[in-house]
């Protein structure tokens, strides 16, 4: 049975590393194009066109978020965290810019809808076993674990 679980939890772990990096990847591609194709003052008049509340302030942390978080959630680091950024940022995409022109692409809120599940897939799951998160989960248990002195039995008196 425990080879059975091994299998199931390799697969469960390889199949959130494949979403994390897709994810990631798409939000890094969306980060550098606000960041080095439209520039932060092009972010910024377009949030404010979009009618995004604060444009100054959201605009740029929407733009490093996709672009620090997308490598973020690909190494597995602060997935939750960064994860629900995004959903965030997909709820705010949804609401203010595609909501009005429908599901469908190219200008509906489909592709929004699917980015917002699977970040929402990845604040319920975390990062999976490939990842820093359970790196550092694993570290912190064995350093947790290991005694730092010896801690005397305490005796026990029957009444």
């Amino acid at each position: 049975m425990a080879a059975v679980t091994t299998i199931a939890s390799r697969r469960f772990d390889t199949a959130l590393l494949v979403l994390r990096s897709v994810v990631g990847a798409i939000f890094i591609a969306h980060g550098a194009q606000k960041l080095f194709q439209f520039g932060l003052p092009g972010v910024i008049d377009g949030f404010a066109k979009s009618g995004i509340p604060y444009p100054e302030v959201v605009g740029p942390l929407v733009t490093y978020l996709e672009l620090i978080g997308g490598v973020a959630l690909i190494l597995g680091f602060l997935t939750r965290l960064v994860a629900f950024g995004f959903a965030c940022d997909m709820i705010g995409a949804i609401m203010f810019v595609h909501l009005k022109n429908g599901l469908f692409l190219p200008n509906g809120f489909e592709f929004d809808l699917m980015m917002f599940a699977a970040s929402f897939a990845l604040i319920l799951t975390g990062a999976g076993g490939m990842s820093l998160d359970a790196m550092f989960s694993r570290r912190r248990l064995i350093i947790e674990e290991t005694p730092r002195y010896a801690v005397p039995a305490t005796p026990h008196y029957v009444a």
